[in-house]
């Protein structure tokens, strides 16, 4: 009988990746009972027998035998003079079964079924990845890279999975070519066109946090907690931590002896500086914390406004606002506090506060220069022009005219 050269025309999908074989058969017991349908009408009278071991699939069509001319349903009924050409015992009233052969179907029923046999897979495939990534959104994969964009990049896993690392989720720094081995997070899964999307990221918080999962033991078995992540990806990321064993140092496990534990991390995130720093409830001392490196004169916290004021000496106010800003911008996200930058030195009789030139300089002019905590005219001026350039969003020629401004009043 050729049943099982049937089920062997379509051995191609039988090892299909991530399809059992069980569900193989069963999909296979599918097609064909929606083929029979089609063909005559009701698939009810018919016998799909699906060997799992052996991988084959038998079809069995049962008829009713009448007599000889009483033939109202050809396909759940067979005239005595035919049914006893099977066997010669039958009597009318039994019901014969009979093997549904190749030849029975047309070509064109043989390449329907090879459509929808495929199509079902794929479908079952698509399915199995989406679900397969979507229990894995927060975990860290590696791939291989296997084709470069300008905005994108596509990778492989270790079973030929595609996988998107789009250029916003790229560290500034990473360059890649392919082959390249490629480590990031899973990010999101989406649905594209029908195809599961799945989406990768080196840039999200919850990369740094699993790298140190992978590097500190004490975060992995929760000895230590990380309680906040912020990130200028490539640039600096500040760490809160905390630890309910007053025996663990956090800050001590994560950086680990000489900065043992902390550099594989920062290699893999293009030399990114990474502030670990210890959490506490007291505002005043978490701010203080989160502007590390810098040192800290005093604090005044308005926690109504959310906004606080710190003063630093003049050596002290670069290493508080970070280059290009990114120190104050982190503490304030760690903190959740909008962090005002100010000298505390001396009174100097001879310098004068940028509010005086409000006739002269404009106002956003001057919170820019605030900003990056500049409020007298020298503090303006201790700095070069390609300094204050690269560290507000001032154009050249504006800090040339406000430089003038400012030398004028102290030439007269």
């Amino acid at each position: 009988m050729d049943n099982i050269n049937l089920v062997e025309s379509f051995s191609e999908f039988k090892e299909f990746k991530n399809i059992d074989r069980s569900t193989m058969m069963l999909i296979l017991e599918d097609i064909f009972k929606n083929m029979l349908e089609k063909k005559h009408g009701s698939a009810d009278n018919f016998d799909i027998i699906v060997n799992i071991d052996k991988g084959d699939l038998e079809l069995w069509r049962n008829r009713v035998i009448v007599e000889d001319g009483s033939v109202q349903d050809p396909n759940a009924e067979i005239e005595y003079s035919q049914a006893i050409k099977i066997e010669p015992d039958f009597e009318i009233g039994e019901e014969v079964s009979e093997p549904v052969k190749m030849s029975d179907f047309g070509r064109r029923e043989i390449l329907s079924i090879r459509q929808n046999l495929a199509s079902k897979i794929l479908e079952l495939e698509k399915d199995s990845i989406y679900k397969k990534y979507q229990e894995r959104v927060g975990d860290v994969v590696t791939a291989e890279v296997y084709q470069v964009w300008k905005k994108e990049i596509l990778a492989l896993d270790d079973e030929g999975i595609e996988l998107i690392l789009p250029k916003t989720e790229q560290i500034p720094s990473d360059f890649f070519r392919k082959g390249d081995s490629v480590r990031a997070v899973v990010s999101r899964v989406e649905i594209k066109n029908n195809n599961p999307l799945i989406i990768i990221s080196r840039t999200s918080p919850v990369f740094l946090e699993r790298l140190f999962e992978q590097e500190v033991p004490e975060v992995y078995d929760g000895l230590i907690t990380i309680k906040k992540i912020v990130r200028a990806p490539g640039e600096r990321a500040k760490v809160a931590v905390e630890s309910y064993d007053d025996r663990i140092d956090p800050v001590g496990a994560c950086v680990g002896m000489k900065g043992s534990r902390i550099h594989g991390i920062v290699r893999e995130l293009r030399n990114e500086n990474i502030d670990v720093i210890n959490y506490t409830e007291n505002p005043s001392l978490y701010i203080t914390r989160s502007l590390s490196p810098a040192k800290i004169t005093s604090i005044k916290i308005d926690d109504k406004e959310k906004r606080a004021e710190v003063f630093l000496k003049p050596d002290q106010v670069s290493l508080a606002i970070g280059k290009g800003g990114h120190n104050i911008k982190l503490a304030g996200i760690l903190t959740g506090y909008e962090i005002d930058v100010y000298r505390d030195t001396d009174v100097d009789t001879e310098d004068v506060l940028l509010d005086e030139f409000s006739d002269e300089i404009e106002g956003w002019i001057i919170d820019e220069l605030r900003a990056i905590g500049c409020d007298t005219a020298k503090s303006v001026l201790d700095y070069s022009i390609g300094d204050l350039v690269s560290r507000t969003d001032l154009e050249e020629e504006t800090i040339k005219e406000v430089m003038r401004i400012l030398k004028e009043e102290f030439d007269e």
